[in-house]
């Protein structure tokens, strides 16, 4: 659900990068993912070399082609090129990276426990 939303927020500061609802959000959520584990996957270690040698920048890339890819498939979800897509990619680390700081930090650890 988090990753439908941090699509969402996307789509509003992204130019080119369109959703038209919230369930073709969550689709688009469920297709990226299965991309990633497994296209994504495949190409993450075929270019884990250029991945070094462009301090990690060129993960954007395979990451704009996961986004690119689910867009092929979920109605209701269209990236106008390679550039939103980049941008799209980029923005949706910063998102998922602010909700996971959110969501752990709000979570309780053991030692906040009294025994």
């Amino acid at each position: 659900m988090l990753s439908a939303l941090s699509l969402l927020i996307v789509a509003h500061l992204v130019s080119g990068f369109e959703l038209s609802s919230f369930g073709s959000a969550l689709i688009a959520a469920l297709v990226i993912g299965l991309a990633n584990v497994t296209i994504g996957l495949i190409l993450r270690i075929i270019t884990f070399p250029l991945t070094i040698v462009t301090f990690g920048i060129f993960w954007f890339v395979i990451n704009a082609l996961m986004l690119q890819l689910a867009a092929v498939f979920v109605p209701g979800f269209h990236i106008r090129g390679f550039v939103p897509a980049f941008l799209g990619a980029v923005v949706l680390s910063l998102v998922n990276l602010f909700f996971r700081l959110v969501t752990s930090s709000r979570s309780p650890r053991p030692s906040d426990h009294h025994q």
